[in-house]
């Protein structure tokens, strides 16, 4: 038996469950699905698809290393993802992944930006967006990795609620 529309965010890798994007998001979507990852790539992998098993119809929020997790989620299920957010993420590390590296997803995908993000240079990601995503809603923003200037800015109830 499946379950209605999941709502769930993927931390980054130096992030938790506790940290500022994931407060945001259980004070003002309470319903959202928030799990703590740790471990290598494999492990967080295994872990997301347990806690997504039996639904059907998920919008999937990522930031930076959480942003590679929903990415290969998607190339995995896109049949499930309704709409994937992206937040500076690590998409550069699909290089590494062969079998992923060149799969097309089809779903609509909203990626946010900064242009000072040192961590995770914007001419190393979107290369790679613009490849993967051919319904790509590309922002580029003023701020740093963490989008700390912007995250509050984003139209969050238009983009999980559709409202």
């Amino acid at each position: 038996m499946t379950t209605p529309m999941a709502q769930i965010f993927i931390h980054g890798l130096d992030s938790s469950n506790q940290g500022t994007k994931a407060r945001f998001f259980k004070e003002n979507y309470p319903d959202m699905i928030i799990p703590n990852f740790g471990g290598p790539l494999q492990e967080r992998l295994e872990k997301l698809e347990k806690v997504l098993s039996g639904r059907s119809t998920i919008n999937l929020i990522g930031s930076s290393f959480g942003g590679l997790m929903a990415t290969i989620f998607a190339m995995d299920h896109p049949d499930r993802v309704k709409n994937l957010i992206l937040l500076a993420p690590a998409l550069p590390m699909l290089e590494a992944l062969p079998e992923k590296r060149e799969k097309i997803i089809p779903n609509p995908t909203w990626l946010y930006h900064g242009t000072e993000d040192t961590l995770l240079p914007l001419d190393t990601v979107i290369p790679v967006a613009q490849r993967i995503f051919p319904s790509l809603h590309l922002h580029v923003v003023e701020d740093d990795h963490m989008l700390h200037n912007t995250f509050r800015d984003i139209p969050w109830d238009e983009l999980l609620t559709g409202s």
